[in-house]
């Protein structure tokens, strides 16, 4: 591969990765129902309406679920991955094995979202507790469903709280399970953002 292709297939990766976090954060976002009047939100929307409102009037949500942001995640992906095989001068493999590549990336780049927003969310209460930025307070938003039931399993032990610990050995569990998925259905990995 020469370096015009090499850094052709960085840029794609770097803009779709991008942009890819912005809509899978979307689904996040309303999937926890976040306070939509965040600053930080409304920057989400406005970057990403553009491509979902003229899916949503085909794919309509479905239970407080943006199936219209998850599908287009799903396209980027998969657009992604042709785009790079293409610049790579590899063949292309069926639609079905394009599908599943692509699942797996959305499913990294979701647990891959969640693994930094605890992250941000641990170094945050040690540096600004009891902070009003919207920031944090969307970050909590993303993370609370996730580190509920964990807590209930672990909780607080002299005002410290170990709970996130859990949440790791799961993210790095599915990780881990996610490599080898990807690994047995013959997906690169720098083919795909997320994994």
């Amino acid at each position: 591969m020469g370096a015009f292709n090499e850094i052709l297939a960085y840029l794609i990766q770097t803009l779709l990765s991008l942009y890819l976090v912005a809509m899978l954060l979307r689904f996040l976002l309303q999937l926890v129902k976040a306070d939509f009047y965040n600053p930080i939100c409304q920057f989400l929307v406005k970057v990403t309406n553009p491509l979902v409102i003229p899916l949503r009037k085909v794919v309509p949500g479905l239970a407080g679920l943006d199936l219209a942001s998850l599908l287009l995640a799903l396209l980027l992906q998969l657009a992604g991955i042709v785009l790079l095989l293409l610049i790579n001068g590899l063949g292309l493999p069926n639609v079905a094995l394009l599908l599943v590549w692509s699942l797996l990336g959305v499913i990294g780049l979701l647990v891959n979202i969640y693994f930094f927003a605890l992250l941000a969310m641990i170094i945050l209460s040690w540096v600004a507790a009891g902070s009003n930025n919207p920031a944090i307070y969307l970050l909590h938003q993303i993370t609370e469903p996730v580190m509920a039931p964990f807590r209930k399993l672990l909780p607080a032990m002299g005002g410290m709280d170990f709970s996130p610990i859990l949440v790791f050995i799961l993210i790095n569990v599915l990780q881990i399970a996610l490599r080898h998925m990807a690994t047995g259905v013959g997906l690169h990995p720098a083919l795909v953002i997320g994994i």
